[in-house]
């Protein structure tokens, strides 16, 4: 990806829904090793305490506005182009135009009965999809490798796309893990939208997500999870966006 901005250190991808798709196929297409980060407002700020996760996802191949301030930053320094591109959009999307394009998807994460049902689902939707494998992994530290025997089932799987669907930052440190032993071209850390589009989570309402208020109906549905994420990390990104601003402005006087 040649267009990106950064947000408080990290690379974000300029980038909307076709944009994104018409990447990940050029990548399948040219069989280009390659991992995608989803990043809300939650990553940029877990980038702000650890070094290592921040160079894990300005590695990746690209990286999409997932929260709508993420969105809205983008907007100003990149252009109308930016757009949210959403962890369960970008799956329905890929999907949808795979079934044209015959590209085969393997879908690691979640619970057994999660992915057992993201995988029916899709399948209601894209009656043509090919679905080439699906595995959910017992519990791994963050940084812990998987069993070979799972990565070869993976590589014998024949998959053009890998969706990882671990959450965040856990998803992103085991593409980055595993990357050059996965012969699957693209991966996707593909989050909460295992629970989503398998229906074991709810989403919230468009108007709420369109308006950036999705973290309000998420934070209600999962107050002891998420409080500190949203209530905490959220108003932390405010100070931290503001303060850089007054630094930049305050750096511009100086240079005058």
């Amino acid at each position: 990806m040649k267009e990106n901005f950064q947000v408080l250190g990290v690379r974000i991808s300029a980038v909307n829904l076709k944009i994104a798709a018409r990447q990940i196929e050029e990548w399948i297409e040219n069989r280009t090793k390659t991992y995608v980060c989803v990043a809300p407002v939650s990553t940029v700020m877990d980038c702000q305490d650890d070094a290592r996760y921040r160079t894990i996802v300005n590695a990746a191949g690209m990286v999409t506005p997932d929260g709508m301030p993420i969105v809205w930053i983008g907007r100003r320094k990149a252009g109308k182009i930016v757009e949210r591109t959403y962890g369960p959009d970008l799956m329905n999307m890929f999907c949808a135009l795979s079934e044209d394009k015959g590209y085969k998807h393997y879908f690691y994460g979640g619970s057994s009965a999660t992915n057992r049902l993201l995988v029916e689902a899709l399948k209601r939707r894209f009656p043509k999809l090919a679905v080439v494998g699906q595995y959910a992994p017992a519990f791994l530290a963050i940084q812990q490798k998987e069993q070979e025997s799972v990565l070869k089932q993976i590589n014998n799987s024949g998959a053009d796309v890998l969706w990882v669907g671990l959450g965040s930052p856990k998803q992103d440190y085991w593409m980055a893990l595993h990357r050059e032993e996965i012969n699957v071209p693209v991966m996707i850390g593909a989050g909460a939208a295992f629970d989503f589009l398998a229906g074991t989570k709810a989403q919230a309402p468009l108007w709420m997500q369109r308006s950036g208020l999705e973290w309000v109906f998420r934070l209600c549905c999962e107050p002891r999870r998420l409080w500190r994420r949203y209530l905490v990390g959220n108003m932390r990104f405010i100070f931290l966006i503001i303060k850089n601003e007054i630094f930049k402005k305050s750096s511009s006087v100086m240079c005058l």
